[in-house]
């Protein structure tokens, strides 16, 4: 299938200076630091991980524990929410690369087209990327665990639970078809501006039905439970799609809120890390 987008597009941080440093040996030292906090790499593939997004000093110890858990294959579907409504509801970044202040990584073209070959719901698009921030942040965290890893990005904003599971068990289907393994990862943070103790405990109602790998009880909790788990819709296709590729086991890698780091517990953000394989 053709390409529609000929022209390279290069991504431009939208959030260096604002959610993480811009200064390129300060970025680089920081997220290492972070990483260095992670368990012992997984000695199995990962099909899937979520790590949150928020700026590094609030999230990026949670984000470094778990990333330098995962075992990532060298090209990865990073998926994320759309927290503009800009663009379409599955949105691919379709070439280029994503930069970042000292380096950048290649998106993977060739998934690019076999996705959208197996998919017609995704769809090329950069509007809904241009100031989103959900996945840019954790780039940098790729770029040092393996310089040469490849990406897709996508962001998803369809809220419609059906087509979730139908396009998550299609990209499951393309993503075992491929000549290359992929590892997903989703991009999220957890409960917004509650208080400490109700984080922990709506955090760990929708993160219960994730450890089970159930996309339907997730996405019925935290709609139910009235959870502002932002990236709700990019996991729910995510697991959808780890289960077509034989998703059997899950680990929760770190959870922590904001409060714990500002001390401020009247009014969190949760952050919870997970590596599924």
């Amino acid at each position: 299938m053709p390409m529609p987008f000929t022209e390279v597009l290069d991504r431009q941080p939208a959030v260096a200076g604002q959610f993480y440093t811009n200064d390129p040996d300060a970025l680089r030292l920081e997220v290492r630091g972070y990483l260095e906090g992670a368990e012992q790499k997984s000695s199995v593939h990962s099909v899937l991980t979520m790590a949150p997004h928020a700026g590094y000093y609030f999230s990026g110890a949670v984000a470094g524990a778990t990333l330098g858990r995962a075992n990532l294959a060298e090209t990865v579907l990073l998926l994320g929410p759309n927290h503009t409504g800009l663009g379409k509801p599955f949105a691919v970044w379709p070439s280029g690369r994503w930069m970042f202040p000292g380096g950048a990584l290649s998106v993977d073209t060739e998934l690019v087209e076999h996705l959208l070959a197996q998919e017609g719901r995704l769809v090329l698009d950069t509007l809904a990327h241009q100031r989103e921030h959900s996945l840019e942040v954790l780039v940098p965290f790729l770029a040092e665990l393996n310089p040469d890893t490849r990406i897709v990005p996508i962001a998803v904003s369809q809220p419609d639970l059906p087509t979730l599971l139908s396009v998550g068990k299609a990209i499951g289907r393309a993503l075992r078809a491929f000549e290359r393994p992929v590892s997903m990862v989703v991009s999220s943070d957890m409960s917004h501006f509650v208080t400490h103790e109700m984080a922990q405990e709506l955090d760990s109602k929708a993160l219960d039905p994730v450890m089970a790998l159930n996309p339907v009880a997730f996405y019925e909790t935290v709609r139910g439970e009235s959870i502002s788990m932002c990236g709700v819709l990019p996991m729910t296709l995510a697991l959808a799609a780890a289960l077509e590729l034989g998703a059997s086991q899950s680990e929760i890698t770190a959870y922590a809120t904001s409060g714990e780091v500002n001390g401020e517990m009247r009014r969190v953000v949760g952050y919870a890390g997970l590596v599924i394989s």
